[in-house]
C-alpha cells in the first residue's frame, strides 16, 4: 500500500518562516563561544535563510516573466 504524504497548512508565508529561522539562528548563535565552529555554522545557516528569502522575493516579483 502506497504511504500518503503528510500535507502541513501553514499559517505563515514563506518569507515569514525563513525570518524566523534566520533569526533563531542568530539567537543561538549568540549563545555560543566566539570563533567557535558551531557559531560559525549557526550564522552560515541564518544566512542562507536570509538569502531564500531575498531570492524568493526576487523569483515573485512582478519583473521576472516565466517562459512560453
Amino acid at each position: 500500500m502506497a504511504q500518503r504524504r503528510r500535507r502541513i497548512k501553514h499559517t505563515a508565508t514563506f518569507e515569514e518562516r525563513l525570518a524566523e529561522e534566520a533569526l533563531r539562528f542568530k539567537e543561538a548563535a549568540e549563545e555560543q563561544p566566539a570563533g567557535s565552529m558551531a557559531r560559525e555554522l549557526l550564522l552560515r545557516r541564518a544566512q542562507l535563510a536570509e538569502t531564500a528569502s531575498r531570492m524568493n522575493r526576487w523569483l515573485s516579483s512582478p519583473g521576472v516573466a516565466s517562459r512560453k
